[in-house]
């Protein structure tokens, strides 16, 4: 014998419903605004005190470290934390392209920068900062076209949504 189910409570969608409009699911935050305003600060000093010993370290080429090889660290670092906190505040107001190029000439500059200081060839370190801007390039153009905090607007522009 046969019974009929019975009808749910919830609401059905009708089947002509636009699904132009996805909401994007965020992960959930688990700190709160100052944790993350401290991290804005903490990243680009940590990575920049990093790049600071590197592009010291290169360009004392296992010698003694000198007073001007520290001066030089230091100032390799307030210059890359100052750049790359700039970038984190306006990249994210770029079109998905611009974005990406931003990124890659950033990476690229600052990479062709360390290796300059191992004494190669311009021409060498300029091919290789090419790379690097190229291949970050792509890798940030695809991350920003395909993750869903992009969406397309009505204007056709790839910002951001928000």
């Amino acid at each position: 014998m046969a019974h009929a189910a019975p009808a749910s409570r919830t609401p059905h969608p009708p089947a002509t419903t636009s699904r132009a409009f996805v909401p994007a699911h965020r992960p959930p935050n688990l700190f709160d605004r100052r944790v993350h305003r401290l991290g804005r600060l903490a990243v680009p000093l940590a990575i920049g005190l990093l790049y600071g010993y590197w592009a010291a370290a290169n360009r004392r080429q296992g010698g003694p470290i000198t007073g001007w090889n520290l001066v030089f660290g230091f100032a390799c670092t307030i210059v890359f934390t100052v750049l790359c906190s700039a970038l984190f505040v306006m990249t994210p107001r770029l079109r998905r392209g611009a974005h990406a190029v931003v990124w890659g000439a950033f990476t690229g500059i600052t990479l062709g920068f360390l290796y300059i200081q191992t004494n190669v060839s311009v021409l060498h370190a300029a091919g290789l900062a090419l790379v690097v801007a190229l291949a970050v390039f792509l890798f940030d153009f695809y991350r920003y076209s395909t993750f869903s905090h992009y969406v397309a607007r009505e204007d056709g522009e790839g910002r951001p949504a928000g």
